[in-house]
């Protein structure tokens, strides 16, 4: 495992942004998830040896034009981005 946190399509970028050519909200999405990492760090400063419950799944709003789902693994130090909704053309 890693020394540090970081965010990653899970399972894959193919099954959870496949389809999806708006670059533009993509890199949205992206960004939101390297924020989401940042307040993940702060939060688990040791996140190897959280023996916790690991959070729920949330929802993130990417303005008007749509949403992902993530769940923060704290053990894996990881954020995973779990679903990519777009909701316009």
């Amino acid at each position: 495992m890693t020394d540090a946190w970081g965010w990653e399509y899970d399972p894959d970028p193919a099954y959870v942004i496949g389809g999806i050519d708006n670059l533009a909200f993509v890199a949205k999405v992206e960004e939101r998830a390297d924020e989401l990492v940042r307040a993940a760090a702060a939060l688990y400063l040791d996140g190897v040896k959280y023996t916790g419950a690991s959070p729920r799944m949330q929802e993130e709003t990417v303005d008007a034009s749509g949403m992902f789902v993530y769940q923060v693994i704290p053990r894996h130090q990881r954020v995973y981005i779990r679903q990519v909704t777009l909701l316009g053309p």
